[in-house]
């Protein structure tokens, strides 16, 4: 071999061992992480769990514990709107682009059987505020109608077993909200006594601390920007990772409301009214088995592995309800929490202006409006509903305490740390 190509190979090599050796530094190997964050303090080079010398007490964590029934959604950019034929003309959503955090979502929707469980463990403590227990009890009556026989369902669809594993429905948005509290600290119980069994982990006032890493955060009513995101579930479907082809009228590819491919060809993908007088088609085989809700599993889930994103039931969420919540909201992690930004009216003769939406007083015109601050966002459609609801940009808006027979819900929570 000649001497200069000896030399050119020995050069390649040498580079090429430098930029593997980069590459490795570049990728933080070296550097401290949540679940690695070294024996000794960064920012002062103190060291940690130093018993002697009363040191910061750094515990072993592994990542945000498993929460129940939890599905894992990768955040981003995501085009919110509707992106339905707007009939009604509200124009209350229109598309605007967004970005999202990772969160966690439910697979499923809430469903009797674990609202039975919410109501047994509040009557056991029934003795310390017998309120609590029947503040929870759902709204059965929301079944009565007067020219219709649903009578079985006032007695029967919250408790009767053939039920369990349907959407508990007569919920409205403050007990929804109760429920993610309860659930949040139920699953924390647990996690606190495994972790208590295992190391000496509980603080002076016998609580496991949040810096423990034991706990899950906080179970909670997911945004309208998150429901939203995860119904649509556009994961994969983007051309070179950064170009979006197209959007979804439903939370599947496609048009239409039934199955395309393979065996299932024909079959429904969501429970919803089909039209005037038909809830569910001619029995038999393209019948899509629910006259009302429906099993909770029972449909095909999106691309997030989340089921009945479109219909069984509509589901509450964080928002309270305004029609330009669109153009005033923030473009990351977007939510409307109360009246900031209402428009205001003046008052003939008055001494100020008062909030066009929340006006009770000083109000020579006598309207009312039923968009105020108790008015919460509900999406998605219900069993109830024809197809056009099931586009996830639609969106409709009913008082907090109020509840009804065609909305239920699902729970969210934070991705703490890294999106992936």
């Amino acid at each position: 071999m000649n001497r200069p190509m000896s030399i050119l190979k020995s050069v390649l090599v040498l580079l090429s061992g430098s930029i593997v050796l980069s590459s490795c530094f570049l990728k933080g190997s070296s550097y401290p992480t949540s679940e690695h964050p070294g024996q000794m303090s960064t920012a002062t080079g103190l060291l940690y769990n130093d018993e002697d010398n009363n040191g910061y007490m750094v515990r072993p964590y592994e990542g945000q514990p498993a929460a129940p029934n939890m599905v894992f959604i990768e955040g981003g950019r995501h085009v919110m709107g509707s992106f339905e034929e707007d009939v009604l003309t509200w124009r209350d959503n229109i598309e605007r682009t967004v970005s999202v955090a990772s969160f966690y979502m439910d697979e499923t929707e809430i469903a009797n059987i674990h609202w039975l469980e919410y109501l047994h463990y509040l009557q056991d403590s029934n003795s310390i505020d017998p309120n609590i227990y029947q503040s929870a009890l759902p709204d059965t009556t929301v079944w009565v109608s007067r020219l219709a026989f649903n009578d079985p369902y006032v007695a029967h669809y919250l408790r009767y077993p053939g039920f369990r594993f349907f959407p508990v429905v007569g919920i409205n948005w403050t007990q929804a909200a109760h429920y993610s509290n309860w659930r949040t600290a139920a699953v924390n119980m647990k996690l606190s006594e495994e972790a208590g069994a295992e190391e000496d982990v509980w603080d002076g006032q016998g609580r496991v601390p949040l810096e423990a890493g034991f706990y899950i955060p906080d179970y909670r009513l997911p945004t309208e920007a998150e429901w939203e995101y995860a119904a649509q579930a556009l994961i994969g479907t983007q051309w070179l990772d950064e170009n979006q082809t197209h959007q979804r009228l439903y939370p599947w590819d496609g048009h239409a409301t039934r199955n395309p491919f393979g065996k299932e060809m024909g079959f429904f993908l969501a429970n919803f009214k089909r039209g005037r007088g038909d809830y569910g088609g001619i029995a038999g085989k393209l019948n899509d088995a629910a006259l009302i809700t429906s099993y909770i599993y029972e449909f095909p889930p999106n691309d997030f592995g989340i089921y009945n994103m479109a219909g069984n039931v509509s589901e509450w969420v964080q928002d309270v309800y305004r029609p330009l919540s669109f153009q005033d909201v923030d473009d990351l992690n977007p939510m409307r929490r109360d009246g900031w930004l209402d428009p205001d009216s003046t008052t003939k003769g008055g001494s100020g202006t008062v909030k066009a939406y929340n006006n009770k007083k000083n109000n020579p015109e006598k309207w009312t409006s039923l968009i105020t601050d108790r008015a919460r966002v509900y999406k998605g459609g219900s069993w109830k509903d024809v197809a056009y609801w099931m586009s996830p940009g639609t969106r409709r808006y009913l008082d907090q305490d109020s509840a009804t027979a065609t909305i239920g819900f699902r729970c969210a929570m934070i991705r703490a740390g890294s999106n992936f």
